[in-house]
């Protein structure tokens, strides 16, 4: 998976209609909704306001008033395609007069939509595991020193009869930084893997 790393735009002409492509890189539905309705600010005389957003935890296709099928799943495929995630398509329609009919507003918005993609600088996705680990009231300052050491994130802390702290790390990782905290603590670490959650 791929993310963009700053937004992106683009801009074609068919037959008289102006198809202004943007892609935004966004965490969820609020941030989207904010960037089209500057867009619709921006452009309010324009026909169409077409829109895909993808995220890891939440998605909308929406064709804003052309024909269904002809302006989001196009817009959809093209970043499915290219396994984009946390991401915002719209392209702004200005109608030129002439219409296009169904297969030619595919293609269009297809089009817009890859011209935005050759300015686009992509990312990996890193996928951010979280996980819990169990040590002694005595052993909490070592353990988040070594997870300091180590690039772990200490997200939060539980007290009861032992300490539980909430880390942060990239799954790909939690073996190796697991076995080499348990190392470092000399046993003195119990650790309890969690869910994985999107990260950037």
């Amino acid at each position: 998976m791929y993310q963009l790393a700053a937004p992106c735009k683009a801009e074609i002409d068919i037959k008289k209609s102006r198809f202004l492509a943007y892609l935004y890189p966004v965490e969820n539905r609020q941030q989207a909704m904010a960037h089209l309705q500057a867009l619709r600010e921006r452009y309010p005389d324009a026909r169409h306001y077409c829109s895909v957003l993808l995220t890891q935890g939440d998605s909308m296709l929406d064709d804003d008033g052309e024909p269904s099928g002809t302006a989001a799943r196009p817009m959809y495929n093209v970043l499915s395609h290219k396994s984009l995630v946390n991401v915002l398509a719209v392209v702004v329609r200005y109608f030129g007069g002439v219409k296009l009919g169904a297969g030619g507003l595919v293609r269009a918005y297809t089009q817009a939509v890859n011209e935005a993609l050759t300015q686009a600088v992509l990312q990996p996705v890193v996928l951010m595991a979280v996980i819990e680990a169990r040590t002694g009231f005595a052993e909490e300052s070592r353990l988040r020193r070594h997870c300091a050491d180590a690039d772990v994130v200490v997200l939060g802390a539980r007290y009861g009869e032992d300490v539980v702290l909430t880390l942060q790390l990239p799954a790909d990782a939690i073996d190796s930084a697991t076995s080499r905290l348990r190392d470092l603590m000399a046993g003195d670490v119990y650790f309890m893997t969690d869910a994985t959650v999107g990260g950037g």
